[in-house]
């Protein structure tokens, strides 16, 4: 699935193709994903001018002069530009036309993303209970700290909780307990508040490490212009269960925590 660092990709590669155009029509190919996608959805975005293109967590947010559409890209969707009137392939479920000539392609194979409509996207259920932005000033080592006490949760899917942080998902949460050194395993609440310091402080570096490289293209990932991001280059441990460290040469150990794959150095990690 893509996580933030992918989002935020696609967000920076469509926002200047988008800002200012005005929507000229909505070609609804397929309605089931995730969930139905409004059915009056050209009537209310057509004719409308693109104000912003935003994202919050992993949800990408389109705003219109009247409205706002949000989009979530599930474990296999894509938004494209391309021109207007261009042949759609079996997956290409949507386009928005603009006035520039080129239309926004969502594609989606396994059809579990969303296209929604909303007056305010702040008061909508999927948006409304999130935490804070991990590359904002709000999200620190303290908000960890005072969030963590007596929590007897893992450490990562603490930071994986949308509740805590938002965007921090599976690949991101691996990579930067390892470079905080800190064991995936071990409580949250049993950390000290100088190691979530650090923790914060290596979530930020690696997400706006991983946004410079354009995301991980790990499965189905392309962004907006169609090319494969490149962090999976960087990553340590994610994936490489059973393989040496990069480190320290000693062999990386795997387990499951929340039922997602977790793989971590028993030597570098405490």
């Amino acid at each position: 699935m893509p996580e933030l660092p992918e989002v935020e990709t696609t967000r920076r590669g469509i926002e200047p193709y988008l800002l200012g155009q005005r929507v000229i029509r909505v070609l609804l190919r397929e309605r089931r994903l995730r969930w139905p996608v409004p059915e009056d959805l050209d009537v209310r975005l057509s004719g409308q001018c693109i104000q912003a293109v935003k994202r919050r967590a992993k949800y990408l947010l389109i705003e219109a002069e009247v409205g706002t559409l949000i989009c979530h890209l599930g474990m296999s969707g894509s938004l494209f530009l391309l021109p207007s009137g261009s042949p759609a392939a079996k997956h290409a479920h949507v386009d928005i036309e603009l006035s520039s000539g080129q239309s926004l392609r969502y594609t989606d194979p396994r059809r579990f993303g969303a296209l929604l409509w909303t007056l305010d996207p702040a008061q909508h259920p999927l948006l409304l209970k999130l935490g804070p932005e991990p590359l904002s000033d709000e999200f620190t080592g303290e908000h960890l700290y005072r969030l963590s006490r007596t929590r007897q949760t893992a450490i990562k899917p603490f930071i994986m909780d949308n509740l805590v942080v938002v965007g921090v998902g599976n690949i991101y949460a691996s990579e930067a307990l390892f470079a905080a050194k800190i064991d995936p395993r071990r409580a949250a609440g049993s950390i000290s508040r100088a190691r979530l310091l650090r923790l914060a402080e290596v979530i930020k570096q690696i997400l706006q490490q991983a946004i410079a490289c354009g995301g991980s293209s790990l499965r189905d990932f392309v962004g907006a212009d169609g090319k494969p991001g490149y962090f999976q280059q960087e990553l340590f441990v994610y994936g490489r269960g059973g393989l040496p460290c990069k480190v320290c040469g000693s062999l990386l150990r795997e387990t499951r925590l929340a039922q997602r794959s977790s793989v971590w150095c028993a030597y570098c990690q405490r």
